[in-house]
C-alpha cells in the first residue's frame, strides 16, 4: 500500500483581501499521478507554490515526507526541492540554449558527474521523448508539442523523487496532447516517481492518472479515481466540469448586478 509523500490540511491562502483557498486537504500518495482539476483562477498554480515553498500558508500546512514545508529552513528547503522536477505552465526553456543544453544545464548545475556521463543522460532523457535527433536546435526551432516534450526531459533530467506538470497539454495540438499525455503516464510508471498535473484538460487527464482532486470556489469539491467521478451522477460539481455542462453548481457568470439594472433608460 502506497503512502503519503505531500499531505495538505486546512490550507488557506490569500491574496491581500481576496481568500483563494479555504481549507483545503488531501493527500498525494507515493508512485501514483495525481490531478488538480480546476477552472481558471481556482488556485491551481497558487497550490504548486506552496508546494513548493514560495509561499506561506496563512493557516494550515503542507507536509513533505512528514515535514511542514513553510516550517523548513533554508537548507531543508533547498535539499527538498533538488526532490522536485517541474514543468512549467509557459515551458521556461532558455532561448539561447540548445535543446541539449536545456536539460544538460541542471544536471551541470546540481551534479559533479563527468561531461561524458551529462553526455548520456541528456541523450537518454531525450530518446525517451522521441526528440534525441533535435538535440542541436534551439527553442525557438520547435513546435509548440515539441516544446512541450523536451520541457518534459527537462523535468526528469534529475531522476527527481515528484514530478509537477503545471497546464503540461496546453496549446497542443491532439497528436502532441496525446503523446505528451502517453510520456508522462511512461515515465511515471518505468522510474516509480510520484506525479502531479495541474490541468483544465478533463479529457486526456482522465487517460492517465490515478486520482483526481476537483478544486472549486477555494476547497475540495470532489475528488476519487477517474472512473468514479466520471460515472458519479450525484456529484454536481464533478459531472458538470467532466462533461464540460455550461449549467451546473460552477457558474459562468461573474457576479454582477441584474442585467435590467445596468441597461435601464438613462434619466438624462
Amino acid at each position: 500500500m502506497s503512502q503519503a509523500l505531500i499531505e495538505i490540511e486546512d490550507l488557506h491562502f490569500s491574496y491581500g483581501a481576496r481568500p483563494l483557498l479555504k481549507g483545503i486537504s488531501f493527500s498525494i500518495q507515493e508512485g501514483k499521478i495525481s490531478a488538480i482539476l480546476g477552472t481558471s483562477g481556482s488556485g491551481k498554480s497558487t497550490l504548486l507554490r506552496l508546494v513548493g515553498g514560495q509561499l506561506r500558508p496563512q493557516r494550515g500546512a503542507v507536509r513533505y515526507r512528514g515535514q511542514v514545508v513553510h516550517e523548513m529552513s533554508d537548507r531543508e528547503l533547498y535539499t527538498m526541492r533538488r526532490e522536485l522536477g517541474m514543468m512549467f505552465q509557459m515551458g521556461g526553456l532558455f532561448s539561447d540554449l540548445s535543446v541539449f543544453e536545456n536539460i544538460a544545464f541542471p544536471l551541470r548545475e546540481h551534479t559533479r558527474l563527468a561531461p561524458r556521463q551529462i553526455r548520456d543522460l541528456v541523450l537518454m532523457k531525450l530518446q525517451a521523448v522521441g526528440l534525441r535527433g533535435a538535440r542541436d536546435l534551439m527553442p525557438a526551432e520547435l513546435s509548440g508539442g515539441m516544446v512541450r516534450r523536451v520541457c518534459l526531459a527537462r523535468a526528469v533530467a534529475l531522476d527527481p523523487t515528484l514530478a509537477i506538470y503545471d497546464e503540461p497539454f496546453a496549446g497542443l495540438d491532439p497528436i502532441s496532447l496525446n503523446a505528451v499525455a502517453r510520456l508522462i503516464r511512461e515515465l511515471n510508471d518505468s522510474t516509480g516517481i510520484t506525479s502531479i498535473v495541474v490541468t483544465y484538460d478533463v479529457s486526456e487527464s482522465l487517460k492517465v492518472v490515478d486520482d483526481i482532486f476537483l478544486l472549486s470556489e477555494g476547497v475540495v469539491v470532489s475528488q476519487g479515481t477517474p472512473s468514479s467521478l466520471s460515472q458519479n451522477t450525484q456529484d454536481a460539481y464533478a459531472y458538470q466540469f467532466i462533461h464540460a455542462e455550461a449549467d451546473g453548481p460552477v457558474p459562468f457568470q461573474w457576479p454582477a448586478p441584474p442585467l435590467e439594472q445596468d441597461f435601464r433608460p438613462s434619466l438624462f
